[in-house]
C-alpha cells in the first residue's frame, strides 16, 4: 500500500520515448514542476502531452518544448509560449486544439470509463470535422472520444503514503480528472503526511488512482500574468 518513492527521478523512471502523458495544471498553477524538470533531465523524447496549456518559454512544459522532447501537444490554450508557436508554424510540432470544457470532459470520461459523449461545443466548426454529429431535442451536438494516457502526472498540496490527495484552491484545476485517466499516475505533493492524517471527507483524489507519490521541493509557483492596480 505504501506508494512513496524517493524523488521525481524515481517516479518518472518508467516513462519511455513516444509515450502519452497527461500533465495537470492550468497556466502555471498546479503544475508538477519537479516531475517536468526530471523529464527534461531524463532526455525522454517523442512525447505526446495532454495538458490545458504548454507553459511558457522557460517554465512548465515550455522546458520540454525547448529541448524538442514533445512530438505532439493536445491542449486548449497555448498563447503564452513563443517557442510553441514557432514549432507549430514550422511543422516541427503536431498540435490538436480542443475547447477547454471539452478537454476537461474528455479527460474525465477517460477516467470514468466512458468512451464517448456528445457536446455542442465546436459543432459547425473545424473542431467537428470528421466526427459524428447528432441532434438531441432540436440542438446539434458533436461526438467526442475519451482521452487516456500511459502516465498521468499531477501536483497536489498534501498527500499520504496511500496516494490520497488534497489540492489547494484553484491549483486543483485539471489535476483530479487527469489523475483518474492514466494507466499509471504519478503525484508530487508539497507535503507528504502520515497515513490517517488526512480527513477522509477532504480527500479530492482517492489513493486507488495513484501509483507513485513523492514530496516535491523548491516550488517556484510563478504567476503567468501579473495584473496589479495603482493605489488609490
Amino acid at each position: 500500500m505504501n506508494k512513496v518513492v524517493a524523488n521525481a527521478e524515481a517516479a518518472i523512471a518508467d516513462i519511455k520515448d513516444n509515450m502519452t502523458l497527461m500533465v495537470g495544471g492550468f497556466g502555471l498553477c498546479g503544475i508538477p514542476e519537479n516531475s517536468i524538470a526530471a523529464l527534461v533531465r531524463s532526455g525522454v523524447k517523442g512525447l505526446t502531452c495532454i495538458s490545458n496549456n504548454a507553459g511558457v518559454d522557460d517554465f512548465g512544459l515550455g522546458l520540454l518544448l525547448q529541448t524538442k522532447q514533445i512530438r505532439k501537444m493536445i491542449s486548449s490554450y497555448v498563447g503564452e509560449n513563443d517557442e510553441f508557436e514557432r514549432q507549430m508554424l514550422s511543422g516541427e510540432l503536431e498540435v490538436e486544439l480542443i475547447p477547454q470544457g471539452t478537454l476537461a470532459e474528455r479527460c474525465r470520461a477517460g477516467g470514468a470509463g466512458i468512451p464517448a459523449f456528445f457536446t455542442p461545443a465546436g459543432y459547425g466548426t473545424e473542431v467537428a470535422e470528421g466526427k459524428e454529429t447528432r441532434t438531441f431535442d432540436g440542438k446539434n451536438y458533436v461526438m467526442e472520444r475519451w482521452l487516456r494516457a500511459d502516465f498521468s502526472i499531477v501536483k497536489a498540496w498534501k498527500g499520504d503514503p496511500f496516494g490520497n490527495l488534497v489540492y489547494k484552491r484553484t491549483a486543483r484545476n485539471f489535476n483530479p480528472m487527469m489523475a483518474m485517466a492514466g494507466k499509471v499516475t504519478i503525484a508530487e505533493v508539497e507535503e507528504l503526511v502520515p497515513a490517517g492524517a488526512l480527513d477522509p471527507d477532504e480527500i479530492h483524489t482517492p489513493g486507488i488512482f495513484v501509483h507513485h507519490i513523492f514530496q516535491g521541493a523548491n516550488y517556484e509557483k510563478r504567476i503567468e500574468q501579473r495584473t496589479v492596480r495603482k493605489r488609490g
